[in-house]
């Protein structure tokens, strides 16, 4: 027999976009938010976004001195 199937429950609506920031995180987003005028979406996308251009930019320049220093190795492995 066949059962009807469930609707899909709402899920529960967070106030800010990662609910998984401590406490005085988000406290400090509001603060930023409500000062900036900007919303704790737009602040954590940027922070990310800085966050990951600051990172990866060492990670690229290793990357590249490799790249350069085994240019050969990598072109006759290429071949």
């Amino acid at each position: 027999m066949h059962q009807p199937t469930s609707q899909p429950q709402p899920q529960p609506h967070h106030p800010h976009p990662h609910p998984n920031l401590a406490p005085a995180l988000h406290q400090a987003l509001d603060d930023l938010a409500d000062a900036t005028g900007r919303s704790p979406e737009d602040l954590l996308r940027d922070a990310v976004g800085r966050y990951l251009d600051e990172e990866g930019a060492p990670v690229r320049a290793a990357a590249e001195r490799l790249a350069v220093a085994h240019a050969g190795l990598l072109r006759r492995l290429g071949e």
